[in-house]
């Protein structure tokens, strides 16, 4: 398997990294520009990046089950059996639900303050919970999870009717909270999908391994184009992603604990957000090359430096990268 693995992971990396440029002149051709906010002038930058990404990953877990499918004995590699390439298929599906509701969410752009206006809040749980529906149907999981002081409990139907669905709807919405400066959605995905990638498949969880690989992958690629000074944004069509893609490794490789500890900072910011009704954004303004803050509260974990006032864009991407490497690497403590 490890092999093919590669040979996918390589092929969503190389799709990425070429799709993107293409993606950039295709995204200013329709208008799809919004101000970067922490530059001097405030230049227009085109966005919705998720597309570039998902199909990079898309045509990588497409590879994978094909060499699966028809080469799997003669190359001497695990077989997987016909309900794990069904996994495989629901998951790829779910990804691209959530990929196409973000792009949505990135077309309502507000030309008055030339910046996305997004979907309202009530509709954002609604249309992610389309993204369920695959895994739902499919009964994806398993159905005994960890509770604290009750032990492993078999919760049945209630895991694909409930806890899957919830599962989406969170991590989606929750990724999608912090971002706003440049590389950092890709970033932190590059270190969380690396440790997961690495955990599941350490652990025997393949098809886990499968999809954090793939997809850190294409991060990696879709980086170059998004980090300082960034050519394009990833938009709420690559958090969405993101946010499923960490549902889906958890869904499927029964790592919902570790999950949940990489998933820390979104947490956190979760938290800080509610804090400021989530009314507070996360992104300020650009003076003398320094990130301000609009406000003088914390509503934002990268507001920790940015409401001093002393610290570049380059400051706040390195500080939220230390912060998602220390969680990371907690899974391989416990």
């Amino acid at each position: 398997m490890l092999y093919i693995l590669v040979v996918a992971a390589l092929v969503s990396f190389f799709v990425t990294l070429y799709a993107t440029p293409w993606l950039i002149r295709y995204l200013r051709r329709i208008g799809l520009v919004v101000p970067d906010a922490h530059k001097e002038g405030m230049p227009l930058i085109p966005l919705s990046g998720g597309l570039a990404l998902m199909a990079g990953l898309f045509s990588g877990l497409m590879t994978f089950i094909f060499f699966e499918t028809f080469f799997s004995s003669e190359a001497g590699l695990l077989e997987m059996n016909g309900n794990s390439l069904l996994v495989l298929f629901a998951a790829a599906t779910s990804m691209l639900i959530i990929t196409m509701v973000g792009f949505v969410d990135d077309l309502i752009i507000e030309r008055s303050k030339g910046e996305s206006g997004g979907l309202k809040q009530w509709q954002k749980p609604i249309l992610t919970l389309s993204a369920a529906i695959p895994l739902m149907v499919i009964n994806a999981g398993t159905k005994r999870m960890l509770f604290p002081l009750f032990g492993y409990v078999d919760v049945g139907i209630l895991y694909p009717l409930v806890i899957v669905p919830i599962g989406v709807v969170g991590a989606a919405n929750m990724v999608n909270l912090l971002g706003g400066f440049n590389g950092i959605e890709a970033g932190m995905g590059i270190v969380y999908m690396l440790s997961l990638g690495a955990y599941a498949y350490t652990h025997g969880s393949y098809i886990a391994a499968i999809i954090a690989f793939i997809t850190f992958a294409g991060l990696t690629a879709f980086y170059f184009y998004n980090k300082f000074p960034a050519k394009i944004f990833p938009g709420d069509s690559l958090t969405y992603l993101l946010g499923s893609v960490l549902a889906v490794i958890a869904i499927v490789g029964n790592m919902e604990r570790v999950t949940l500890i990489v998933s820390m900072p979104f947490i956190i910011e979760s938290i800080l957000k509610m804090r400021g009704k989530f009314e507070k954004k996360t992104i300020g303004y650009c003076k003398n090359g320094k990130v301000f803050s609009n406000y003088d509260k914390i509503y934002s974990l990268p507001h920790i430096l940015t409401r001093t006032g002393r610290f570049t864009e380059r400051h706040v991407f390195w500080f939220l990268i230390v912060i998602q490497t220390f969680f990371a690497a907690i899974i391989w403590l416990i």
